[in-house]
């Protein structure tokens, strides 16, 4: 029997229709379940020193905000890929055509995101991950470990390419 969703085969099948969509949910559950927006906004700069004061309006809003971006980004992955697979369970090439596309949109704000992060640390925690929290390992290690993978997907590494990397008569064929 021919694999459904030969586009996302094996590894990236695990990482990005499981791993990411949970790692993007969890931020979502630890502010609106425990151990709560304060703890969230404290954790974003990794100084070990507990919060005193309670998030004004504008910042609970912002964290609230935020954390709900994770989540959609994790239900757009989780139902629009797995929507890919049922559609079109036969056409491979038009599966990675709309996961590239997908993928381009994810890599491209893995990138920024890393960035603003790290830009965004004290100076003096910039080049000491030694020193970083699990917020700051997920921002940037996760993530960047993500955009790898995606790029990694673009270049075939361990999968069979069925439109990216394509001639275009070869495309035509295939879609």
């Amino acid at each position: 029997m021919a694999d459904a969703f030969a586009a996302l085969p094996g590894f990236y099948r695990l990482v990005f229709l499981y791993i990411e969509p949970l790692t993007t949910f969890i931020p979502f559950l630890f502010v609106w379940i425990t151990p709560g927006a304060k703890w969230f906004f404290q954790e974003q700069v990794p100084y070990n020193i507990p919060a005193s004061t309670p998030l004004d309006d504008r910042t609970y809003m912002v964290v609230t905000q935020l954390v709900n971006c994770y989540m959609l980004l994790g239900l757009l992955s989780s139902f629009v890929f797995r929507a890919v697979r049922d559609t079109l369970p036969n056409n491979p090439a038009a599966q990675e055509r709309i996961l590239g596309a997908s993928f381009l949109a994810l890599a491209i704000a893995d990138a920024t995101h890393v960035l603003a992060t790290f830009i965004g640390l004290p100076e003096n925690l910039r080049f000491s991950p030694q020193h970083w929290n699990v917020m700051t390992h997920g921002n940037i290690t996760t993530t960047t470990l993500y955009l790898v993978t995606r790029v990694a997907w673009f270049m075939g590494i361990g999968r069979t390419r069925f439109y990216f990397g394509q001639k275009k008569s070869q495309r035509a064929k295939l879609t």
